[in-house]
């Protein structure tokens, strides 16, 4: 065997080596995985009832429900084009309210569209300030008002 050949040989079985741990670390990981759904890609192809998923989209407005068990809420999330129904039976977090953009994580288990949540995140955007570093800067007279708001 030639040095050409004992370095192809040596690269082919590298190459098959790299692959097989390859599909070994994406089969074990599989069940790890959580998708990320908008409203219109959930309407469009709803997600098997045994699959944990992300859903984002923004809470409609007027659409906010609390139950009488007073853990219990009702809302409904858009992207603009599609309007998915949500149950989330917890604590909401603070940022959470109408209009304001929140990932729900949870399942689809009933064909009626439901999304059980059984986490809630809200999403601020750029110009979200801390209160504490915003009481900061305006003792220290840096700070703008509209600015960080």
């Amino acid at each position: 065997m030639t040095r050409k050949q004992r370095r192809t040989l040596f690269l082919a079985t590298g190459f098959v080596c790299f692959a097989f741990a390859t599909a070994l670390v994406l089969i074990a990981l599989e069940d790890k995985v959580t998708f990320f759904y908008s409203p219109s890609d959930l309407v469009a192809e709803p997600a098997a009832p045994e699959v944990r998923i992300r859903l984002g989209g923004l809470v409609l407005n007027g659409s906010v429900a609390k139950q009488a068990d007073g853990i219990t809420t009702h809302f409904e999330l858009t992207d603009g084009g599609a309007v998915v129904p949500v149950s989330f039976t917890g604590v909401l977090p603070d940022l959470f309210r109408e209009g304001q953009g929140i990932i729900a994580m949870g399942t689809l288990p009933s064909p009626d569209g439901m999304f059980i949540a059984d986490e809630v995140l809200a999403k601020h955007d750029e110009n979200y300030m801390p209160t504490e570093v915003a009481d900061a800067l305006k003792e220290q007279g840096h700070w703008q008002e509209g600015a960080y708001e």
